[in-house]
């Protein structure tokens, strides 16, 4: 990707707490310059070209406080392993830290991130939240977004709103394509698997954990959604290759016209618009909500937000670069060449916006609506908690009953 500085990614898939040194925790006298100077942005894949142009416009107007950018792994697991080994180590390789949206209260409970006293207005208020921990801010929302579902428009004449309809419409198009399959969504053993398998239940009416914060895994409506998905992968609805895709990859295959419906994130949209040759479905698509056992179903919170090292030797210039890359004139500029979703609220209704992704107005509401996933200190602990069972019920590996009884057990303790 051009312009962007990935050397130092090399160094980062060694190990992040190998690079750098170590630093007293959050001691402002053992900041350099004042707590000012050259930073580091440990930041992602996805969209990079596009945030490297607000990193550009940083290093114009701060050359002597440059920001570098430094690629994270594209899995979202490997992402949190890397940024909290760099984190238990106090390395200051990494000033800014792009984190998902749920891993605020894992970071701030662990003293690893810097509360943060930034404006907030202009934001889209379920994003907001994403950032806080015990009611204070610890990570400034830039991306966000829910599932959405990618349908073939000229072979479906409109969107399924339920899973029943999306069913018979695969049932009533499929035979007449060869080597296309119904739907897919993200069910590799990682984080989307999570995140699919939260949408389900909660597209079924149902919560991974109720209000005050005890699981509630063995709900009518959580066995609904289980058997939704294992039902999928069992009658092929779903392909067994789908078994491996993260977003990427469902991607693909969507976009070589393998896939009569996907979820996915709307980064994709501008992807499959492509007139490059990368994609076969170009205006031949739309997307729409997700469905769900008797209606429009509940898409996952998602996001990425940025937070500041407690181990930053330049947390001034840190808290800064946050600041510049979420500001309103900023967000504005990377939304005019990206359509992944961002947590400013201005850009949903901005005419010139919304003519290019026409999308916007009904992923507001979407994402307005989203459910979060569980917010919870050890979220790596309940992730993977998450993810061991959800895989037994795609895999067909344990029963819906036995695998759902288990995971019920297993989040109870972690979430005390």
């Amino acid at each position: 990707m051009k312009a962007i500085h990935i050397a130092a990614a090399l160094a980062l898939g060694a190990g992040l707490a190998g690079c750098g040194s170590t630093t007293p925790a959050s001691a402002p006298d053992a900041q350099e310059n004042g707590g000012r100077g050259p930073i580091t942005f440990l930041g992602g894949k996805f969209e990079a070209e596009s945030v490297q142009k607000i990193v550009d416009a940083w290093n114009a107007a701060h050359p002597d406080e440059k920001a570098t950018v430094v690629l994270l792994p594209e899995s979202a697991d490997e992402q949190r392993r890397k940024l909290i080994q760099s984190a238990q180590t106090k390395s200051d390789t990494g000033d800014v830290i792009l984190i998902d949206a749920v891993w605020t209260s894992e970071f701030a409970a662990n003293r690893w991130v810097d509360e943060l006293k930034l404006d907030t207005t202009g934001l889209l208020p379920t994003t907001i939240e994403t950032g806080k921990y015990r009611d204070k801010l610890y990570a400034m929302p830039l991306f966000t977004g829910t599932g959405l579902l990618y349908y073939r428009t000229d072979l479906v004449k409109e969107p399924p709103k339920t899973w029943d309809e999306m069913k018979k419409i695969c049932a009533d198009v499929l035979p007449g394509q060869k080597g296309m399959s119904c739907y897919a969504g993200q069910f590799d053993k990682y984080e989307g698997l999570t995140v699919n398998f939260a949408e389900a239940v909660a597209s079924a009416g149902g919560r991974l954990l109720d209000a005050s914060g005890k699981p509630q895994v063995t709900s009518e409506a959580a066995k609904q959604a289980a058997r939704f998905l294992a039902d999928g992968f069992d009658s092929g609805m779903i392909p067994k290759e789908a078994i491996t895709y993260k977003e990427e990859e469902g991607r693909v295959a969507f976009q070589e016209g393998k896939l009569l419906f996907y979820r996915n994130w709307a980064y994709g949209y501008e992807a499959a618009q492509k007139t490059d040759g990368s994609s076969e479905v170009v205006d031949k698509f739309d997307v729409a909500p997700i469905p769900g056992l008797t209606g429009p179903g509940a898409g996952t919170l998602g996001g990425n937000n940025l937070a500041v090292s407690a181990f930053s030797k330049h947390k001034q210039s840190a808290r800064d670069f946050v600041a510049f890359m979420t500001s309103a004139a900023q967000i504005k500029a990377f939304a005019r060449t990206s359509s992944m979703p961002v947590a400013r609220t201005a850009i949903y209704e901005d005419p010139e916006l919304v003519k290019k992704y026409p999308y916007l107005p009904a992923l507001k509401e979407g994402i307005l609506a989203a459910v979060p996933r569980p917010a919870a200190v050890k979220y790596g602990d309940v992730t993977a908690a998450v993810q061991e069972s959800a895989y037994a019920i795609v895999t067909g590996a344990k029963p819906v009953d036995q695998a759902l009884t288990e995971l019920q057990s297993a989040l109870g303790p972690l979430l005390t």
